[in-house]
């Protein structure tokens, strides 16, 4: 913000160098790609984002299917696989043997984990399944899929802000080393008369 303040103020300064108005010139562009170029490249990543996740929502709901299921007997209990979107923090997953109905009218049975404090024998349970009554994981919803879309325009908005201010700290070092080099090629020309008394006499 110096940078750009000064770029103002500089413009028609006798002191002002050429690399200090490069240098503001760089910062100010740098500034306008962070407040413009990178929101925009969070609202396309998010948007994109955001219609591939509904449409595999949508996709989800449709193949897979909420069948009810009954235990015939109690297994060995299994910790909870996390489930982010209805996880409470103590529930517990029992392992059981089960049967149901596949959406297509086939009996199924098998192993598989149920959300049941007690499972006894007779208990129903509900679980999701594919249109063949395989075991599937739960289908995304429409809220998970937006969060998730929304962080992703986040994180590209910042990694873009990020990019731009790596590209002009790089091109800025760059103009402070030819700066240097200049100088020293200066110094080289000048330093062996400097400070001697009637040198140019």
């Amino acid at each position: 913000m110096r940078a750009i303040s000064g770029l103002w103020r500089w413009r028609h300064n006798p002191l002002c160098r050429g690399t200090d108005l490069a240098e503001a010139w760089v910062a100010f562009v740098a500034l306008l790609l962070v407040l413009v170029a990178a929101p925009a490249a969070g609202v396309l990543a998010g948007g994109a984002a955001q219609d591939a996740l509904q449409r595999s929502v949508r996709a989800q709901h449709h193949s897979r299917h909420l069948v009810t299921a009954t235990v015939v007997r109690r297994l060995e209990a299994l910790p909870m696989d996390a489930d982010p979107e209805i996880s409470t923090g103590g529930d517990l997953r029992h392992r059981v043997l089960a049967r149901w109905t596949a959406p297509d009218g086939t009996e199924r049975s098998g192993p598989v984990p149920a959300r049941l404090p007690d499972p006894r024998p007779g208990d129903e349970f509900r679980m999701w399944t594919d249109g063949h009554g395989r075991i599937v994981a739960r289908p995304l919803d429409t809220a998970t899929a937006t969060t998730h879309a929304v962080l992703a325009g986040v994180g590209t908005t910042l990694a873009t802000a990020a990019l731009v201010e790596g590209l002009r700290r790089l091109t800025v070092w760059r103009m402070v080393l030819r700066r240097y080099a200049r100088w020293d090629r200066a110094w080289d020309k000048a330093g062996p008369d400097w400070g001697r008394t009637g040198t140019g006499n």
